[in-house]
């Protein structure tokens, strides 16, 4: 993929990042597409095999003939794009400042298979919260940062890249941007990521104190879960004795979760340079990317949303899905996203120490849902609740407004 900057002058500079995807580029994935072998079909009438031919096939044909990569290009375009360098790595950003001068800085986290096209739908109702319904007091300065190894990111070429140095580099990269105060929130890998930037660890014993600039957090994805629950259910042991009846229906999603869903998990997290296929094929990588899952199943909503057979209102649409996916087969980033899962040593749910005030959302088809006792518990600063009765994992793609209220109300108190 070609991009253009303006001429750098200094490794702390930040500098306009211009999208500039080839022609050349779209026909070579077209043409792949159309050129894929195909297996042959499962041998179940169910997803318990992974994402069925069908699906991939019927996703083939209108990625091929009909799919328009460049709408979403120029949604990007129109965005204010930047680049700039920390610790030797091109970090890559969407920074949009709120008319209103009083908006509180955010940082904006997403995950695996995530990236910022995920949350461009959170960005008008959190900067421009008067047209969405909301007091110019809920405002927002938004910055949502492309991770290291994701989309226009660069793709590190030394090891250490793991949450706790993509915390600290995201706290750079908001003080270099001349923010002394800020919150932070995240999903999927993001929500680790804001976990760590606050400085939890994987022994809660062992946290540290969070900057001094960051009030508070937001996560759709919470590490709650007590570090004995969380070792038992990776080992796949029974639900323990004494857990209510709530605790224990998330226990049960934690088993099958580790049991069934995380194998995309194990594979990147001690092989993530055996995927070449990633790299090589784009219905490779739009396969592995869908087999992702959430509380729905395998590959849950998004499956729901490609067969259009939506159970619930969702905002998600198949053009969001492509989008993502072809950012990811543009960049070439499928298996430099990947190695984060290898570098990572955090557990994915567990509590982590974090001591400063934290919001929680909770969506019914996310992985797991943590109830609230355990939030209280992770999360001993908690200053916001909230259950949903729709959404999933990718709560800023699905349901951008109710994920910007719990933003609003989390972070009300602490402006």
């Amino acid at each position: 993929m070609a991009v253009k900057t303006e001429a750098r002058t200094g490794a702390a500079e930040v500098r306009p990042f211009n999208i500039e995807v080839p022609e050349a580029d779209l026909e070579d994935l077209r043409a792949r597409i159309r050129a894929t072998r195909w297996p042959n079909k499962e041998t179940v009438d169910d997803d318990s095999q992974g994402v069925p031919l069908s699906l991939m096939q019927d996703l083939a044909r209108y990625w091929a003939n009909d799919y328009d990569w460049r709408k979403c290009e120029a949604r990007l375009k129109a965005l204010p794009n930047f680049v700039t360098e920390i610790d030797g790595l091109e970090i890559h950003f969407i920074h949009v400042r709120s008319k209103h001068e009083d908006a509180l800085p955010l940082v904006v986290c997403h995950g695996w298979p995530g990236s910022i096209i995920e949350q461009l739908k959170i960005i008008g109702p959190l900067t421009d919260p008067t047209a969405h319904g909301a007091s110019p007091s809920d405002a927002f300065h938004v910055v949502i940062p492309s991770m290291p190894g994701y989309g226009f990111s660069g793709q590190p070429n030394t090891t250490g890249w793991d949450p706790v140095h993509i915390g600290k580099a995201y706290v750079e990269l908001m003080k270099r941007l001349g923010y002394t105060r800020f919150a932070a929130q995240g999903g999927d890998w993001g929500a680790i990521v804001v976990d760590a930037m606050a400085g939890g660890r994987a022994d809660p014993a062992a946290a540290e104190p969070a900057p001094p600039e960051l009030i508070g957090l937001h996560t759709n994805m919470p590490g709650a879960v007590p570090p004995d629950l969380f070792l038992a259910a990776f080992a796949g042991s029974p639900a323990p004795d004494g857990l209510s009846d709530e605790e224990r229906s998330t226990y049960e999603q934690l088993l099958k979760f580790f049991g069934t869903h995380v194998a995309y998990g194990l594979i990147m997290g001690t092989r993530p340079q055996t995927l070449y296929g990633l790299a090589d094929s784009p219905i490779d990588l739009a396969a592995f990317m869908l087999d992702h899952g959430d509380g729905a199943g395998q590959p849950g909503i998004v499956q729901q949303v490609l067969e259009e057979r939506l159970e619930k209102p969702s905002d998600l649409t198949r053009d969001d899905i492509l989008d993502n996916i072809t950012l990811f087969w543009l960049s070439n980033s499928g298996v430099s996203s990947g190695r984060l899962y290898w570098e990572s040593k955090l557990p994915f749910f567990a509590t982590k120490g974090v001591t400063i005030p934290v919001g929680v959302s909770i969506f019914p088809d996310e992985i797991y849902r943590v109830p609230r006792s355990w939030a209280e518990r992770a999360y001993p600063n908690l200053v916001h609740y909230n259950r949903h009765d729709r959404g999933g994992h990718f709560a800023a793609w699905e349901q951008p407004q109710l994920l910007s209220e719990d933003i609003r109300a989390t972070f009300r108190s602490l402006r």
